[in-house]
């Protein structure tokens, strides 16, 4: 039987907007759960403080579905900022960010066989994230763990332009990775999706969210490029 997998929402989401791709990945066989997160969850993280509370509901989720079906390992699935938060929530490291008295220690990466990350900015030059991102990068630079599977997935959609229609991408591109004039998926450039070591996928026309127009990571043509990694 396949592993069950957790989805961790991107930032200032829900769980809502993960039922399709929750159910798609049901439907494949995968026993599925996203951490049950509001949009209002995220208020106390806002402004780049800690993301202590995200975790603390991940590491739920995630140790109800081990209990669940009697399992070692998961699978976990991260978009977007879910990408980063997960690579903390692996981590042996203590988590004490500004204005956090008691340090936050995960150390959940032997629960954990693989880690896709979808559209994740795994690198940001954005003042508001730069601590909690550094705090990865430092800590656990690249495919970190030897015992964990990383699959890092980009998309190459929208080349960010200083014209109509590319300029949200420029400036989103800008602010990530310092370059506004290169590809992404119109939030994430692809240089700060990859991480070195890990298997590295780009995906053509797939934009960023599931709540964006058209396809997304999670639609069912994408799905079946990345399913193949999870165990």
């Amino acid at each position: 039987m396949p592993l069950p997998t957790v989805i961790v929402p991107g930032y200032l989401e829900s769980a809502i907007a993960y039922q399709t791709l929750e159910q798609s990945l049901q439907q494949l066989g995968f026993p599925t759960v996203t951490v049950p997160l509001r949009r209002r969850d995220w208020l106390p993280t806002v402004g780049g403080r800690p993301v202590t509370p995200i975790l603390q509901k991940l590491d739920l989720t995630v140790k109800q579905i081990l209990q669940e079906y009697q399992a070692t390992q998961i699978n976990l699935i991260g978009h977007s900022a879910g990408g980063w938060i997960s690579r903390i929530y692996l981590g042996e490291k203590p988590y004490t960010p500004r204005n956090q008295a008691y340090p936050s220690v995960w150390n959940a990466h032997p629960l954990v066989a693989t880690l896709i990350t979808l559209g994740t900015p795994h690198i940001s030059q954005e003042r508001w994230t730069r601590w909690n991102l550094d705090f990865v990068a430092n800590n656990y630079p690249g495919a970190f763990y030897k015992n964990v599977r990383y699959v890092c997935v980009a998309g190459k959609t929208i080349l960010g332009e200083r014209r109509p229609g590319s300029w949200l991408a420029y400036s989103s591109y800008q602010l990530t990775c310092g370059q506004g004039n290169t590809w992404g998926d119109g939030i994430t450039p692809i240089a700060s999706a990859h991480l070195e070591g890990a298997e590295n996928l780009i995906i053509e026309g797939v934009r960023h969210s599931p709540r964006s127009p058209g396809i997304w990571y999670g639609s069912p043509e994408p799905l079946k490029i990345w399913v193949k990694y999870l165990i």
